[in-house]
């Protein structure tokens, strides 16, 4: 059995940021020096990334962040794996950390109450309460909370439009969820926004609940972004609920499409991954443009012109580049 040295980080702090661009450069730049991978968004509202690498390199990563005073109340959630779970580094300066078009709403002046998952299992099935899935339709049909109403919608910037949907459960306790609790925390404060008064979320999401209370009643697999795609939450009563999108086989295996211009995710089982080289039709497989199949169903995303050097060297900043990498591992 391959030895699990090294670690996945999931986390986000919604935190002001002057000057985002800068804050990316010098944060990339401790990233390389200390061969941590992943993908990492700045906002100037804050963090928010998914990352891995050494065990030992992964503490100085984190003792980094939380460093700066901005980010130090930041909550890791911490897997164990045997490799890196990415190709490669990837931090980028964005408007919002998770796109939703809700800029307006700032989680640290108002949001839904948080719930540590033992709250939210004695809570979740409640008469008077709703648990409300909010993210995309791909990641709930591979596993969801045993009756969590879920909504159709293709990204998470889709989900102001549902509101109609959701009027009804004005009286109701809301309890929303997400993989890591990012989603929820714009999600429940627009709910509150709009007029819902009793709402709530998840605290570290469908990964901490897993870890912390065993993921009871969690349906499936949570889906992941990075190259394991699916990951395990439900230690006590664990079910697979997606089916194959081929042949209609129950089946958990996430797969992305290899056919690029598609690149849909979805369950395909392991026979007909290698039938269809990973490609989830007929057109795809034949697709002039269609990627190696490994039998993994996991490519690495096309960095569109991204530069992970860029103002490392053209404007060096010595001071800058000198505090970024001599952080305390003690703080």
């Amino acid at each position: 059995m391959e030895k699990e040295n090294y670690y996945i980080l999931l986390y986000y702090c919604y935190a002001h940021i002057e000057d985002p661009e800068a804050y990316r450069e010098e944060h990339h730049l401790f990233c390389i020096q200390n061969n941590i991978r992943g993908r990492i968004i700045v906002s100037g509202e804050g963090l928010n990334g998914t990352v891995s690498g050494l065990k030992e390199d992964c503490e100085k990563y984190m003792a980094y962040v939380k460093s700066d005073p901005r980010f130090s109340k930041t909550e890791f959630k911490i897997d164990v794996h045997h490799s890196h779970a990415f190709a490669k580094i990837n931090v980028r300066a964005k408007e919002e950390i998770v796109h939703s078009g809700l800029r307006h709403l700032d989680p640290n002046i108002r949001t839904g109450k948080h719930l540590e998952p033992r709250e939210f299992k004695e809570m979740k099935d409640r008469e008077d309460v709703v648990i409300l899935d909010v993210r995309s339709d791909y990641e709930h049909k591979l596993g969801h909370f045993k009756n969590a109403l879920r909504l159709d919608i293709e990204n998470f910037r889709d989900f102001p439009e549902k509101l109609k949907e959701l009027e009804h459960l004005k009286g109701k306790k809301v309890l929303t969820y997400c993989t890591g609790g990012i989603k929820c925390e714009k999600a429940s404060a627009f709910l509150l926004e709009q007029g819902f008064e009793d709402v709530y979320q998840l605290h570290g999401g469908i990964i901490k609940y897993g870890m912390e209370v065993g993921g009871e009643d969690f349906e499936g697999k949570c889906y992941v972004f990075d190259n394991r795609l699916a990951v395990d939450v439900n230690k006590v009563n664990p079910t697979v609920v997606s089916e194959c999108y081929l042949c209609g086989t129950k089946s958990d295996r996430m797969v992305n499409c290899a056919n690029p211009t598609c690149n849909i995710h979805v369950p395909i089982c392991e026979s007909c991954g290698w039938e269809y080289e990973g490609a989830c039709s007929v057109d795809c497989k034949d697709h002039p443009e269609k990627r190696p199949y490994n039998g993994t169903g996991y490519y690495q995303k096309n960095a569109n012109g991204y530069n992970p050097y860029k103002g490392f060297y053209q404007k060096p900043n010595k001071d800058r580049i000198k505090s970024a990498l001599n952080v305390k591992t003690n703080s």
